[in-house]
């Protein structure tokens, strides 16, 4: 800068100083793990108390998860259903459930196993197709399941206790899309956490001798601990 250009600065401009790319790396590092942070926090202490009481059920000797099962056997109407969607309609009507099914899944007829590899000259025997569908939520479920060619269908609906709807909503079950794919910008959050936070670490403190140990020493004890269990 010529001497021209600097008369027409204004004092506070002239006195600026230049801020380091490392301080505003560093800067906007911290903004954005705290806002990434923020957009987890509810889902965190979700997961985070769900995960607590499955991991420690069983050692502490917690109460079991209170549940009502209910088995059943429902006659189908005198026209069965042709596919597994139309009985997953019927018996959305049939069972006066307020939503669709969560899944419907329809396993092909095949050989049972134990005529797979025999003697040729002996017919195989085969196993029918096999409708399987699911209603409800995380609060209470309902499986039809149904053999073909049978004149029934099997129902089992089970009624979840507060810390059995907490676990459902841990593991996803009878979740929608909406809802898993809010849990995965919850994984992507701790992974971009964990990210960020190691680069902190990194660009704050000059020890790093011992950052890398403490890293190195979580990273060896998981994998340690998750291969013994292989």
């Amino acid at each position: 800068m010529n001497h021209s250009e600097a008369a027409h600065l204004s004092p506070s401009q002239a006195r600026k100083p230049r801020v380091p790319r490392r301080a505003v790396a560093v800067q906007w590092l911290r903004k954005g793990h705290g806002w990434i942070g923020l957009w987890g926090a509810t889902l965190g202490l979700l997961f985070g108390c769900s995960g607590i009481w499955l991991n420690h059920r069983a050692v502490l000797k917690l109460p079991p998860m209170a549940q009502v099962r209910n088995n059943s056997e429902l006659a189908l109407p005198e026209t069965p259903p042709a596919d597994a969607q139309a009985l997953a309609a019927w018996l959305q009507g049939a069972l006066e459930l307020s939503g669709p099914p969560t899944s419907v899944r329809v396993e092909p007829a095949k050989a049972v196993a134990w005529t797979e590899k025999g003697d040729k000259s002996v017919p195989k025997l085969m196993q029918p197709e096999h409708w399987l569908i699911n209603f409800g939520g995380p609060k209470s479920t309902v499986q039809a399941e149904l053999w073909v060619g049978n004149r029934s269908v099997g129902v089992r609906s089970v009624d979840n206790g507060l810390m059995g709807t907490l676990t459902n909503l841990h593991k996803g079950t009878g979740m929608s899309v909406p809802w898993i794919l809010l849990v995965d910008t919850l994984a992507g959050s701790l992974i971009l956490l964990s990210l960020s936070g190691v680069t902190l670490w990194v660009l704050t403190h000059r020890k790093r001798v011992v950052g890398l140990t403490i890293f190195g020493a979580a990273l060896l004890t998981t994998l340690g601990l998750a291969l013994s269990r292989i």
